[in-house]
């Protein structure tokens, strides 16, 4: 794998940097109806995408660590992962969404292209790799049906 960086610390650091990016520029803060309904149903839709992930994967009884795909024992394909084949980093990726409007600060929105960004390049990218080796044609049918994302 190309990374080392396991990805809930790195959406907690992308987080903080949008806290920072509030901080930094408070004036660009933007306040509007029902924003912190919206940041709670993004909060749970976030969660329940990552929660969704991890009991489709305890069900299948293989493992959950992003550092080693490599230890994978089955494909998952049932549940959420009928979706999205990354249900987990959606989930994260909603969360952040969820923190950027309960600042309300539209800047804060800039870590979320980040986190795409960096996660296909260095965390999605290798986790597919290592499980095209593993799972070989099933796989890539899986990859054929179901989106990367949503």
């Amino acid at each position: 794998m190309e990374t080392r960086i396991p990805p809930p610390l790195l959406a907690l650091a992308l987080a903080a940097l949008a806290w920072g990016l509030d901080r930094w520029v408070p004036q660009a803060r933007l306040a509007f109806p029902f924003q912190a309904e919206l940041a709670v149903v993004l909060l749970a839709l976030g969660f329940s995408c990552m929660l969704s992930g991890v009991v489709a994967f305890g069900r299948a009884k293989t493992t959950v660590d992003p550092l080693h795909p490599d230890r994978a024992s089955q494909l998952v394909v049932a549940g959420i992962y009928r979706r999205s084949r990354n249900p987990m980093y959606l989930g994260m990726l909603v969360l952040l969404g969820a923190w950027s409007v309960f600042l309300g600060q539209p800047l804060a929105l800039l870590v979320m292209p980040l986190w795409v960004g960096y996660i296909a390049r260095f965390q999605i990218e290798p986790e597919e790799a290592a499980l095209r080796r593993l799972f070989g044609a099933s796989y890539a049918a899986y990859c054929s049906k179901v989106r990367r994302w949503i």
